[in-house]
């Protein structure tokens, strides 16, 4: 995904389990091989090896799993990243409601508070009962506060 920081782009490189929260993210001004390695170095090395990573179609990923042994856990696919594509639409919203960023430090900080915040209070709706979906939104909000303090 793609951020523009004074007009400039730069890139947020987000990985994502399969439940749809954000596990780690990277703000980078490349989008080339260098990039990719330290992300997936800095991914894999925090939350360990999965047995599949699904990406789109990008080469810088497949040379960095190659160069990382990971090639054969590559799913390259119409449909396979979506789940990544989705999580970004909730920064998307927040960073259009800020008017965009003015420093790469201030990108950096936003994008790491917006995917722990978003990863608790995400709750599903969809799934869940009026009744169950208050009753762990205000066990989430009760949690942040002790957080908090």
């Amino acid at each position: 995904m793609y951020v523009k920081l004074n007009g400039e782009m730069v890139y947020l490189w987000r990985a994502v389990d399969h439940e749809g929260e954000v596990l780690e993210r990277y703000v980078t001004k490349s989008r080339d091989k260098a990039a990719a390695l330290t992300f997936m170095k800095k991914a894999l090395k925090r939350h360990g090896s999965p047995e599949a990573i699904a990406t789109d179609g990008l080469r810088s990923y497949r040379a960095a799993m190659n160069e990382l042994g990971n090639a054969e856990k590559q799913e390259v696919g119409r449909w396979a990243n979506n789940r990544v594509e989705n999580s970004h639409l909730p920064f998307r919203r927040r960073e259009l409601a800020m008017l965009r960023f003015r420093q790469m430090k201030t990108l950096r900080k936003f994008a790491s508070v917006h995917a722990n915040i978003h990863n608790h209070f995400s709750l599903e709706r969809h799934l869940t009962g009026r009744q169950t979906y208050r009753e762990r939104r205000s066990a989430a909000l009760a949690e942040w506060q002790v957080l908090a303090d």
